[in-house]
């Protein structure tokens, strides 16, 4: 019996998965996606532990590549319903409503059969590690032309049913940073006789927010981890802090850890504090194709509501994608009254927009 998208999405939201550990889910997709092609009309592709790519051909052409992205946070839900999540983790970015909508969509190109070639990506790993990335480079897209690539993200930043998206960068170039400061402990009764890592940390967050302050273009260091100290009596001798850097393009981002880097050997001459810098995924910014966008915005605000909504400085690595394909990805409104944000434990899309996501991809290959 196959599942049908709002129970898949519900089976989805019960058993969250990591980053690079999604295999109960993947198996769950491919059972489900089987049990529908009866006509066994869709190629497996399975290059990497977790995610598949289904491909749909009916000719020698070009393809169009739809993605979803699998893999959930570590988040303990807060949300009371039938279907909440078993375990300490949660969908709380909306990956399974975007698993849902690429499944309903998949089902409705089996039904209806369009005479174009399409790829139905269900990709591991977008919320750490760069699952896109990794995907590509296992070199399953080389045997495949494709023309577009297409994704969106839910967001209760817009009413439900809203389209929103932008010509040029949508969001945000994204690279994780870990700095550890490494000093030598003391008791608080003779400082003089350490090097305080965290007073170190101090005076970088505030030479850091000065550097951030003087650009005259968006730019984000946000920081959400901070580490430091033992016991109340010793200065700590050993901190750290964990953020990310975000830019609208990956060379200025790049070249901010540059600057971030002559701060940190200022507070070590200053101090005697060292440093190491680690830094982690770094995603590419999401970069809409001009002309494509002026295209499907007039084909989609036909049907839908449709806003130009600007970038913003949300990071998502279908931005590697959209780096080697002309593509284009939106913003799909979840709010109907209450606003909670990604990543919140009470971030709960309605199952009502899995058919509205649906409908907009279905609305972007009449156009191509």
């Amino acid at each position: 019996m196959s599942l049908t998208p709002i129970e898949l999405r519900h089976t989805l939201h019960q058993n969250p998965e990591l980053a690079f550990k999604e295999f109960k889910t993947t198996e769950l997709i491919v059972n489900s996606v089987q049990t529908i092609d009866k006509s066994k009309k869709l190629l497996i592709h399975s290059p990497f532990p977790t995610g598949v790519l289904f491909e749909y051909k009916v000719n020698n052409g070009e393809y169009l590549l739809f993605r979803a992205d699998i893999d959930a946070l570590a988040i303990k839900e807060k949300n009371e319903i039938e279907f909440k999540s078993k375990n300490n983790y949660m969908h709380a970015c909306g990956h399974d409503i975007h698993t849902s909508i690429l499944y309903s969509f998949l089902n409705e190109v089996l039904n209806k059969k369009p005479h174009k070639n399409i790829l139905f990506l269900f990709q591991p790993a977008e919320e750490a590690g760069g699952g896109a990335m990794q995907f590509y480079n296992t070199g399953v897209f080389n045997q495949f032309k494709i023309k577009n690539a297409f994704a969106l993200h839910v967001s209760d930043e817009f009413p439900v049913g809203t389209i929103a998206s932008t010509a040029g960068v949508l969001f945000a170039s994204a690279l994780e940073v870990d700095i550890e400061f490494i000093g030598e402990s003391a008791h608080v009764a003779f400082p003089s006789e350490g090097k305080n890592a965290f007073s170190a940390m101090r005076k970088f967050l505030d030479k850091k927010d000065m550097l951030v302050k003087d650009l005259d273009e968006p730019f984000i260091f946000g920081i959400g981890k901070y580490i430091s100290g033992d016991v109340r009596n010793i200065t700590p001798g050993y901190a750290k802090l964990e953020g990310t850097i975000r830019g609208l393009s990956e060379k200025k981002v790049l070249r901010f850890l540059d600057e971030v880097r002559k701060i940190l050997n200022e507070v070590k001459k200053e101090t005697g504090v060292n440093f190491k810098i680690t830094t982690g995924a770094h995603y590419p910014e999401v970069i809409n194709d001009k002309t494509l966008f002026k295209e499907l915005s007039g084909q989609i605000s036909g049907k839908f509501n449709f806003i130009d909504c600007g970038f913003t400085m949300t990071g998502e690595d279908f931005g590697f994608f959209s780096h080697r394909w002309s593509s284009f990805m939106f913003w799909l409104g979840t709010n109907t009254g209450k606003k909670y944000g990604l990543h919140n434990p009470r971030f709960l899309p309605p199952d009502d927009v899995i058919e509205i996501g649906k409908n907009v991809f279905s609305e972007i290959i009449l156009s191509k």
